[in-house]
């Protein structure tokens, strides 16, 4: 619909709105094969399963976000070097200006939506794609005022707006990409994580100390090691309950805790 509004409008910025979008439907289409991906069971080549696929495309969904907002930028400053060089342009006719309305109200649902879902799953692929649908919503914004602006005569608000919404844009493509690689680089839970996890540890009787305890992020899930101290006297079987019950306690009170292996020493 945008292209062809923004070809019978004689809009060149509804449509390279509309080539935005269908960037759109190929990142989707690539987060949900992600998604689905690292949901796989556990098998013999993967035995820590494979949630890490999605940190993988959590990292390309922020660069491809990042391209994007480089590419509105630029064309943004090209447009101001070419209006400050005297090149006139073709007023679009309002067929355009609808196309970028309905564009900006479906494109923000759709942000919406898919951002309820990725907060849901904690999914951060899907967040990036929210954010896509949304950087198509902001492309829209700066289009309908580069329209309306053209119409009205002040042809300088598109690309005015193009260098603002790049701004933005690529803000939440470093935050996005930085959460991914800190996935993929096994980054530790932050102090809060930890102290739950502590806490949980020492609830239970028998445990005289922690000696080492170490965390890390496995995509959206965490995995814990942790070597505690216990009676030198009691028996393993004795030894080995209290490990269960600090297995069992941890994985119960912090629910991003996919695994944690415990160590016993003794006293």
């Amino acid at each position: 619909f945008k292209l062809a509004a923004g070809i019978i409008a004689h809009s060149g910025a509804m449509i390279s709105d509309a080539v935005h979008s269908t960037t759109d439907v190929l990142t989707t289409i690539m987060v949900l094969f992600g998604v689905n991906l690292s949901a796989m069971k556990d098998d013999d080549n993967h035995q820590y399963g494979h949630e890490k696929i999605e940190s993988l495309v959590g990292a390309v969904m922020a660069v491809i976000l990042m391209i994007t907002a480089l590419g509105i930028g630029y064309a943004g400053i090209k447009s101001l070097f070419a209006l400050g060089s005297g090149v006139s342009i073709k007023v679009p006719g309002r067929l355009a200006l609808i196309a970028a309305v309905t564009s900006i109200a479906s494109q923000e649902a759709m942000y919406w939506y898919a951002r309820s879902a990725a907060k849901k799953i904690k999914s951060p692929a899907l967040m990036a794609d929210a954010w896509h649908h949304r950087s198509d919503a902001m492309s829209s914004v700066g289009s309908f005022i580069g329209i309306g602006g053209a119409m009205l005569g002040w042809t300088f608000l598109d690309p005015l707006v193009s260098i603002l919404i790049c701004a933005i844009i690529a803000k939440v493509a470093v935050d996005i990409g930085r959460t991914s690689i800190d996935q993929l680089l096994d980054k530790a839970a932050d102090k809060e994580t930890v102290e739950i996890i502590e806490n949980a540890v020492m609830e239970i009787n028998g445990v005289v100390r922690i000696d080492d305890l170490k965390t890390r992020l496995h995509s959206k899930k965490l995995f814990v090691d942790v070597e505690i101290s216990v009676d030198g006297n009691i028996t393993t079987w004795q030894a080995h309950g209290i490990a269960e019950k600090v297995h069992d306690n941890v994985e119960g009170i912090c629910s991003d805790v996919k695994h944690i292996m415990v160590h016993v020493n003794p006293v």
